[in-house]
């Protein structure tokens, strides 16, 4: 895509902060966030308001939508607005703008179970992982992965019955080549295949975000995952370079190893 419009919501967070990097400087961007902040120019956009998200996106082009309580830890209560009643009113607000493309961020979160080393432990992982497909079936590992499971099946409704090009990225575990060794130092077996596992660099989220938002799709509808180029992965990312041509450079094993991790 050339000459698009880009909305970003929870464009504070630390996925929105490399998605705002992640484009060329004469790429129209109109972040959006919860509240104020200091060092970022942006719009303020409560997502649980439908009236204020329709009216936010007249204009735009492409929606990359990653505003969400994104705790895996949290209760549903605390889930349900922002992560229900939000993604619809993003998905709606997009039909009704006539935009092109909505780019969901999903969560590994959505498909995790089966790899758990321990159903209350979400961001941990068994000895001997099995290898994830986008086209798998899903199976969340705890409220917060269902509520992704539901913003994918929403994507999807959009995708056939109205056209919508949609892209729902399971984002893996964004952090710094630091913040990494740092996970790794303070985790124990499970924790750590986790962390090599689901890797994802700053430089390569922005790859990702970009790839999700601007590379030409076959049909309407892709899953993809958000993950390095981890030794360690199990999700696949074949489907992932076939469907938005994301091409990762990083690899959480050669960050570890190198220093001895």
């Amino acid at each position: 895509m050339t000459n698009i419009d880009i909305a970003i919501t929870g464009a504070a967070g630390r996925v929105g902060r490399e998605a705002i990097e992640a484009f060329p400087d004469d790429r129209e961007l109109t972040p959006f966030t919860h509240s104020e902040h200091e060092d970022l120019e942006s719009e303020i956009l409560e997502i649980e308001d439908r009236d204020a998200f329709r009216e936010a996106l007249e204009g735009q082009d492409v929606l990359i939508h990653l505003a969400a309580n994104p705790s895996p830890e949290a209760d549903w209560d605390d889930l349900s607005g922002p992560n229900v009643e939000g993604v619809y009113n993003a998905f709606e607000a997009a039909r009704e703008n006539g935009l092109r493309r909505v780019v969901y961020a999903s969560s590994n979160h959505a498909v995790n179970m089966p790899n758990v080393a321990s159903p209350i432990r979400p961001e941990s992982t068994q000895g001997r992982p099995t290898a994830i497909r986008p086209s798998d079936r899903t199976r969340p590992d705890s409220y917060y992965g269902i509520t992704k499971v539901f913003g994918e099946a929403m994507g999807s409704y959009y995708a056939d019955r109205h056209g919508l090009e949609v892209v729902n990225l399971r984002i893996g575990w964004l952090l710094s080549e630091d913040e990494l060794e740092e996970k790794i130092d303070e985790r124990d077996g499970a924790g750590e295949r986790y962390a090599r596992a689901m890797w994802l660099s700053p430089d390569d989220c922005r790859r990702l975000i970009n790839a999700a938002a601007t590379e030409p799709l076959e049909g309407t509808f892709v899953t993809a995952h958000g993950v390095s180029d981890n030794s360690d992965r199990f999700l696949s990312l074949t489907e992932t370079t076939l469907g938005i041509d994301y091409r990762p450079r990083d690899n959480s094993a050669r960050v570890l190893d190198e220093e001895g991790g």
